[in-house]
C-alpha cells in the first residue's frame, strides 16, 4: 500500500492510513544483503515537537520519522493552534504563538503514548486545562500515576472527571521530586513542566535514555537552566522564557537493534548505518554472548548469518540497561539457542502476549510468570497467521517470520506503523519477501 500524502501550505503530513484489516504477507528464508539506515529516534522526536509548545517563537526540528505516531502528535499540536510547515520530507516548522488547550482532540491524544507528555508544557504555559488519558502499546498495565502524582508536587491540583483529568494550578514553585520509579514520561514531563516554576526543582531517581538526554539538550537550546540530564538526578532552576531551536533528532537505537538482529538470523550480510554505540552498550554486549558475528564502524555496523547462537539470560533494565523495546526483538533469536535461556522484564505486566504468537509458530517458550518466561530451543519456526499486539512485538514477529519456513501472515500492522517507517519498503531493499495487504 502507498504512502498517502497530504500536503497543504501550512502542514505536510505522512501517514500510511493502515487500515485495521491491513496485514504483512511474508515469506521466510530469504538472503538477505545490503544496506539499511536507521531513522530518527520516535522516542526521542515526541518530546522534541511537544516541546515547541514552551515558547512563542519558531522551533525547526530536522530528522523526523515518518511514522503514525509522529503524525498524530503534529496533528495534535495543530489542533491547538499551532503553525505547522514542512520545509522538506523530514524537517518541520513549528510556532506555538495561539494555543488553546481546550481545542484539544480528545479522539487523537487517546491514540499515542506520547501525547502524555503534553502534560507538561500544558501545566508550565497554562493555569487549566483538560486531558483523557493517553494512549499506546497493549503491554500491560500502564497508569500514570507517577507522572501525575510529580505534577502535584509541583503545586497541580488534579481531578477525574469522567473520562478525562482536568489539571489547575495557581503558580509554580519548585520542588525537590523523588520519582517512585525510572519513568521516562515522568522525567520528561516534569523537566518541561517546571522550566518556568519560581526557584530550583530537583528530580530525584530520573530516567537516563537517551531521548530523555535528548530533551535536556533541546530546553538548554531553548534557554532552560538544566543540569544533570542523563543522569538520576537533574536539576532546573526556572527561567521567565524560553526562545526558539533547531534540533536534529537522535537515531533510534531501538530500530538499529531490530535490524540488527534480522540480519543475524537470515542468510547474507547487512550493513545497517546511522547508529549511535553509545546507546546499545549492553545489547551489543548480549548480542556478542549469544554469538552474533558483527563488525563495528564509525557510525554503522555490518551484521553477519549467525547460525549458532548460544542461550543465555536476558534481563531488561532501566537504561543504561537493555531497553523493555528491545526484548521482543531478542526473543526470535533465543529460539535458534542450543539450550535453555531465560528472558525477564520486571517493568511491564502482561507484555509477553507475542509470546503466544511465536509459541504458535513452534517456539517452545515456558511463560514462568508475568515478567519472566523460559525459551528452549533450537526450534524451527514455521509460517502461520498471528497478530500484532504492539510495536515492538509486531516487529519482532516480522524477525519470526523472516526466519520461518513457508509464508507468514501478520494482522495489526497498525501497531508496528505506529514505530517503524515503511518497513517492508526498506527490508524489500535488502531481498526480504514482504508484502502489504490492504483489503
Amino acid at each position: 500500500m502507498e504512502p498517502e500524502i497530504k500536503i497543504t501550505k501550512e502542514l505536510q503530513v505522512v501517514t500510511l492510513k493502515t487500515k485495521t484489516a491491513d496485514k504483512f504477507i511474508i515469506s521466510g528464508n530469504k538472503e538477505l544483503a545490503g544496506e539499511i539506515e536507521v531513522r530518527g529516534s520516535k522516542n526521542a522526536a515526541g518530546p522534541a515537537l511537544v516541546a515547541c509548545l514552551l515558547t512563542q517563537e519558531e522551533c525547526i526540528i530536522d530528522n523526523l520519522p515518518l511514522i503514525e505516531d509522529i503524525s498524530i502528535t503534529l496533528e495534535i499540536l495543530k489542533d491547538l493552534g499551532a503553525e505547522v510547515e514542512f520545509l522538506s520530507e523530514r524537517k518541520v516548522r513549528i510556532k506555538c504563538q495561539d494555543i488553546n488547550p481546550e481545542k484539544m482532540d480528545f479522539v487523537k491524544f487517546a491514540k499515542t503514548r506520547i501525547s502524555v507528555l503534553f502534560l507538561g508544557p500544558l501545566f508550565a504555559r497554562f493555569n487549566q486545562f483538560k486531558f483523557p488519558s493517553p494512549g499506546g502499546d497493549k503491554i500491560g498495565l500502564r497508569p500514570i500515576t507517577v507522572q501525575l502524582n510529580a505534577l502535584r508536587k509541583l503545586g497541580a491540583r488534579i481531578e477525574k472527571e469522567g473520562e478525562a483529568y482536568s489539571v489547575e494550578r495557581n503558580g509554580v514553585t519548585g520542588k525537590e521530586i523523588v520519582l517512585q520509579e525510572f519513568s521516562v514520561t515522568a522525567t520528561e514531563i516534569i523537566m518541561m513542566a517546571s522550566v518556568f516554576a519560581q526557584g530550583k526543582t530537583v528530580i530525584k531517581g530520573a530516567a537516563t535514555e537517551p531521548h530523555v538526554e535528548d530533551l535536556g539538550n533541546i530546553l538548554l537550546k531553548m534557554g532552560a537552566n538544566i543540569k544533570g540530564h542523563g543522569t538520576h538526578t537533574i536539576e532546573i532552576e526556572g527561567v521567565v522564557s524560553l526562545h526558539g531551536y533547531e534540533h536534529s533528532v537522535i537515531a533510534d537505537y531501538l530500530e538499529a537493534g531490530t535490524f540488527m538482529v534480522i540480519a543475524a538470523l537470515t542468510p547474507g550480510r547487512v550493513k545497517v548505518k546511522n547508529v549511535d554505540f553509545s546507546h546499545l552498550d549492553l545489547f551489543l554486549s548480549k548480542l556478542e554472548e549469544m554469538g552474533v558475528n558483527f563488525d563495528k564502524g564509525e557510525n554503522s555496523v555490518t551484521v553477519f548469518y549467525s547460525p549458532f547462537i548460544k542461550p543465555v539470560k536476558v534481563q531488561v533494565l532501566p537504561h543504561p540497561g537493555i531497553a523493555t523495546d528491545l526484548l521482543p526483538i531478542m526473543v526470535p533469536l533465543l529460539t535458534r539457542a542450543q539450550g535453555k535461556s531465560v528472558i525477564h522484564d520486571p517493568l511491564y505486566g502482561g507484555r509477553f502476549g507475542y509470546v503466544d504468537e511465536l509459541r504458535k509458530m513452534g517456539a517452545d517458550i515456558e511463560i514462568v510468570d508475568p515478567h519472566r518466561s523460559f525459551v528452549f530451543g533450537p526450534n524451527i519456526l514455521r509460517g502461520i497467521t498471528i497478530e500484532s499486539s504492539d510495536i515492538r512485538a509486531g516487529a519482532g514477529l516480522i524477525i519470526a517470520a523472516l526466519m520461518a519456513e513457508g509464508k507468514t501472515t501478520i494482522n495489526n500492522i497498525f501497531q508496528i506503523d505506529r514505530g517503524y517507517e515503511r518497513i517492508e519498503e526498506r527490508l524489500q531493499k535488502l531481498g526480504a519477501d514482504i508484502r502489504r495487504i490492504s483489503n
